[in-house]
């Protein structure tokens, strides 16, 4: 089932290099609509429970350490073909194999440390959303 939104965050590493604002500014131009937004920072528990699907990866240690390190931006944003549109803007994993233009070319430094999270499904972007937002946090 396709829906019209998808789940993104900012990473610690994009807010430390304070991209927050030409990030968000890439996505609204690209159509996007904000319905959901909050600064805030994972614990280690909340980035393991959040990452638990790649938790018998050789990198997930790194990766929960990362991702609780600093603060972050969370997000719901909205429209048609969401996930693949998102997927899109955001670029390849690793930054030096991202399309130009896309916020991974632009605001990240590595493969590791790559700005930004997109839902790679409809169905995570809903667990997503879900596990960062309340009903009554979503617009």
């Amino acid at each position: 089932m396709t829906t019209n939104r998808t789940f993104t965050m900012i990473k610690p590493d994009a807010v430390e290099n304070g991209h927050i604002g030409g990030i968000l500014e890439k996505i609204t131009s690209a159509g996007f609509k904000i319905v959901a937004m909050k600064y805030t920072q994972l614990s280690t528990r909340d980035a393991q429970e959040f990452y638990a699907v790649h938790n018998e990866r050789p990198f997930y240690g790194e990766l929960v350490e990362f991702m609780s390190r600093g603060p972050i931006v969370a997000a719901i944003l909205e429209k048609d073909n969401a996930v693949d549109d998102f997927r899109a803007l955001i670029g390849a994993t690793n930054p030096a194999e991202a399309a130009e233009g896309t916020i991974r070319k632009l605001f990240a430094s590595n493969i590791a440390e790559n700005a930004v999270h997109g839902s790679d499904s409809d169905e995570n972007a809903a667990i997503e959303g879900a596990f960062h937002f309340s009903g009554r946090e979503i617009y």
